[in-house]
């Protein structure tokens, strides 16, 4: 009985965890978001990032998962204002591309939390956002 109490507890715990993503490539979105929401997650998702720091401002998400290459404002340039942002620098930032030299984005100011490459497994989604939660 116990056991089942702390998975619901936890259950809930996850579910008030609310996730960004802000991808223009439409069948990215619906894949991340399917995880995710399969994992207990909830998510909102943006095609560009034109409105992203009024979202962030109006609804507060607990992590957020930037394409690096998007029209207009990148995702790149997005999480370097975050993170030099006083309001927003402790919210955690996942940058996900298919460049393999992303990584160098990391020693950067304003770096993002985590990166995620694609293409990427479900346990790697799943596995980085949990991590990223946690923290």
């Amino acid at each position: 009985m116990c056991f089942v109490w702390f998975l619901l507890y936890y259950k809930d715990a996850i579910m008030s965890k609310k996730i960004l993503i802000v991808e223009d490539n439409e069948l990215m979105i619906d894949v991340m978001t399917y995880i995710l929401i399969n994992s207990g997650y909830e998510v909102i998702s943006l095609p560009n990032g034109d409105n992203v720091f009024n979202y962030i401002k109006a609804n507060h998400p607990d992590l957020i998962i930037l394409d690096a290459i998007l029209p207009g404002m990148d995702g790149r340039e997005i999480c370097q204002l975050l993170k030099m942002n006083k309001a927003t620098r402790n919210l955690p930032v996942i940058i996900c591309s298919g460049d393999d030299t992303i990584g160098e984005s990391l020693k950067q100011q304003g770096a993002p939390d985590d990166i995620l490459h694609k293409p990427f497994d479900i346990t790697s989604l799943i596995e980085m956002v949990d991590h990223q939660l946690a923290a």
